[in-house]
Order: C-alpha cells, then sequence, then structure tokens
C-alpha cells in the first residue's frame, strides 16, 4: 500500500498563485467550485483546501501532514511545525508582505509609544499584542473580521494591517508607522509526518520541484552554434547562471553552447551574439531550474 500525502493549499489570496507553482512544478491542481477537496495528478498526495490562518494549527495538529502558509500565521497560531522551504511568491509580487501598524494621516499618533490606552485593529490578535509587548504598550486590541482598513478613526485610533504594496493603506489616508512583521509563504511539515520515512521522503521531492519551479522563473535557456575562433568573444557577452556548457560538433571547427540567463536580457543580447559568430540560436523556456 502506497504512502498518501495529506497535503494542504491555502484557499483565498494565494490559492491561484499557489496552483501556477505547482504547475510549473509538474504538479496540475484542480478545482471544483463545491469541493474543499482539490484534484493533484498524484497519486500519493490527497488535497484539502484551508484557509492559510488555519494551516499552521492543522499541520501542528497531524490532521495535514503538511502544507502551505504564511510565516505570520506560523507566529500568529504559535503553532509547533517543521519548516521545510521558504517559497518567496503571493498574489501580487516576490516581495515579502508586511505586517504594519497603521494611523490615520492626520493622527496626532506618532509612534508606537503614543497607542497606550488606545485601541487597535486587527486580524492578528497575537502579532500585535506581542508586539506590543516587546514595546511595553498596553492597548486594546481587538479581532477585525475585515475591512480594517476603514476603521480608523471612528472606531479605532490604529490598526495593523497585511500589505504588499501599501496601496489599499494610502487610499484609505492611512499612515504607516511601523512593521510588525515580514512574512513569505513556507511549505510546514507535521513533526510527526516528517519523521516517517517514506512521507519524508514526499515532502522533500515536493520541496525540491517548487524550489526549482521558483528558480527557473524568469530565466529561458539559450543554445547556439559558434565557431571556434568566436567562442572567446561569445562567452564574454554570456552573463551565464554557471559557466555555459560547450560541446564538440561533428564539424571541428564549431562548437554548441547552452546556457541560462534572465529572460529579460535576451532581446538584448541575441544581436550582440548573432554579431560575435553565433548561429542557430535558440531560445527555450524552463520550468524548473535544480542547482
Amino acid at each position: 500500500m502506497s504512502t498518501l500525502l495529506k497535503l494542504g493549499i491555502p484557499a483565498g489570496s494565494l490559492q491561484e498563485a499557489t496552483a501556477e507553482l505547482f504547475r510549473r512544478a509538474g504538479y496540475k491542481i484542480g478545482f471544483s467550485s463545491r469541493s474543499y477537496y482539490p484534484t493533484i495528478d498524484d497519486d500519493e498526495i490527497e488535497c484539502l483546501l484551508i484557509r492559510a490562518q488555519e494551516m499552521a494549527r492543522y499541520v501542528d495538529q497531524g490532521v495535514l501532514d503538511c502544507g502551505l502558509t504564511g510565516y505570520d500565521w506560523i507566529v500568529e497560531t504559535g503553532a509547533d511545525v517543521h519548516e521545510v522551504a521558504e517559497l518567496v511568491f503571493s498574489k501580487v509580487s516576490r516581495r515579502p508582505v508586511r505586517w504594519v501598524l497603521c494611523v490615520p494621516e492626520d493622527s496626532p499618533i506618532r509612534t508606537v509609544n503614543d497607542l497606550e490606552g488606545k485601541r487597535i485593529a486587527t486580524e492578528a490578535v497575537g502579532l500585535t499584542t506581542r508586539y506590543l509587548e516587546r514595546h511595553g504598550v498596553t492597548a486594546q486590541v481587538e479581532f477585525s473580521w475585515g475591512a480594517t482598513e476603514v476603521k480608523p478613526p471612528k472606531l479605532v485610533d490604529a490598526i495593523v494591517e497585511v500589505t504588499e504594496t501599501g496601496s489599499s493603506l494610502r487610499a484609505n489616508n492611512l499612515r504607516i508607522l511601523d512593521e510588525v512583521l515580514q512574512s513569505t509563504p513556507r511549505l510546514i511539515a507535521n513533526h510527526q509526518a516528517y519523521a516517517d520515512p517514506a512521507k519524508r521522503q514526499l515532502i522533500d521531492d515536493l520541496a525540491l520541484m517548487l524550489r526549482g519551479a521558483m528558480a527557473a522563473e524568469g530565466k529561458v535557456g539559450l543554445m547556439m552554434n559558434v565557431p571556434r575562433e568566436s567562442l572567446p568573444s561569445v562567452l564574454a557577452l554570456l552573463p551565464a547562471l554557471q559557466r555555459p556548457t560547450i560541446s564538440d560538433l561533428a564539424d571541428g571547427g564549431w562548437v554548441d553552447v547552452n546556457t541560462i540567463l534572465d529572460e529579460s536580457i535576451v532581446r538584448r543580447i541575441i544581436p550582440r551574439l548573432k554579431a560575435a559568430g553565433a548561429r542557430g540560436i535558440v531560445e527555450y523556456p524552463l520550468n524548473k531550474l535544480i542547482d
């Protein structure tokens, strides 16, 4: 009987980004509007769609063997889990998300110390409470069920909210006082599941493929035929990830050069390579890049 790995997929803002990352890693995940059990084209994996806020708790309890969630929710829930891999992707960018302390633009509050005795709304009550404790500030922290940005100044004095670009905060005339935490997505595992050799192998293989898909993002392969006498000039143009692969061709006067580079520079470098003597230049996409 094969091992079945119970994998948590984050519902909500990271759902589609996660599915796209898995696709590039070689796993096809399908979602149904009526099911919390996404399909995956791997008989050894069973997926469950669950909110990122709850993921670490269920992995800690062993309901799930592993899952993807943000570092912020691991800290918020205080879950005891094994962190397998950091996966820096998000719904908007490859930057970490930031939990920030905000007040209205015209608020007299200038520092965290000015929040003594004030009211703060946030979805991350634990994070906020510990942050205030580190600064020796006592304030009333209340859980926000949503639309947190619109609550100051009538309902609360400040908020702690997550942001990637800050555009929503600016649109609501909020000013950032301080950064509470930076967070990136993590692949986490239950300690007992990770101690099981068969499940650990499945989890480590998954992590390897996800890392490979992320490493390949924004990069392409380039191969070309180069006259031997032009090889130094061609190599001087290539900002290779590692040393280019050079192979002899049947015609002893030519070699094949294969390399990896950032997609953003291809349009500039190909004309220069051709001018340096390269011929038969082929650009090809990369799905995964494994070191």
